[in-house]
């Protein structure tokens, strides 16, 4: 059962870091920055580079924050290994907690390597791996490539209403990419299946 749980999680936390440093570098080197490609009216691959956390969020200096994502996932791992050597608990939550971490990961891969490995120009250029003269940023400095963005739906707010009257609002508004998704994905999981698991 061990050795299932600790399979399971290896795997999942490998597919989801492969598939989205492909999807991060295709979208880095074919898509100038801003680029916004229509799939359909609800989903679109729109370029962005994001020097904060998910979703576009900013906090603190970018150096502290990546020390910080590298911090979090070394205790990620080490949970995730208790987890997997504890016969009692459940291999999908074991799966949780694999794909929360590998969705750090992937982040953290780019604000580690892309500043080192790739330029940043100007649109409509886009941009070269290893470029001569180095890339845009030092090392733990690069900035998050996203690209999924889900405008479902939009409305203007009314006139009347306080601070947004006449505004017009997205759902869903904020762009990101398959390693947010993972790690959000891990966190709803838990929080709708398995919360009684991490008050042990």
């Amino acid at each position: 059962m061990r050795q299932h749980k600790g399979a399971l999680a290896l795997t999942l936390i490998a597919l989801v870091i492969i598939i989205d440093q492909l999807v991060k570098i295709y979208v880095k080197t074919h898509f100038y920055l801003g680029e916004d490609l229509e799939v359909f009216s609800w989903f679109h691959i729109y370029f962005v580079q994001n020097p904060g956390m998910a979703f576009g969020w900013e906090m603190g200096s970018k150096l502290a924050l990546t020390l910080f994502r590298i911090a979090a996932i070394g205790f990620g791992i080490y949970y995730l290994t208790r987890i997997c050597r504890r016969r009692e608990e459940p291999a999908g939550f074991a799966a949780c907690v694999a794909l929360i971490v590998a969705g750090a990961i992937g982040n953290v891969i780019d604000c580690m390597l892309y500043g080192l490995i790739f330029n940043n120009p100007m649109p409509p250029e886009v941009a070269s791996f290893l470029p001569y003269g180095g890339g845009y940023a030092p090392a733990l400095h690069g900035m998050v490539v996203d690209m999924l963005y889900f405008p479902l739906c939009s409305w203007n707010w009314p006139e009347w209403m306080p601070w947004i009257g006449g505004e017009h609002f997205i759902f869903f508004h904020p762009v990101f990419n398959i390693a947010d998704a993972a790690i959000s994905a891990g966190i709803i999981a838990i929080i709708l299946f398995y919360s009684r698991h991490l008050s042990k």
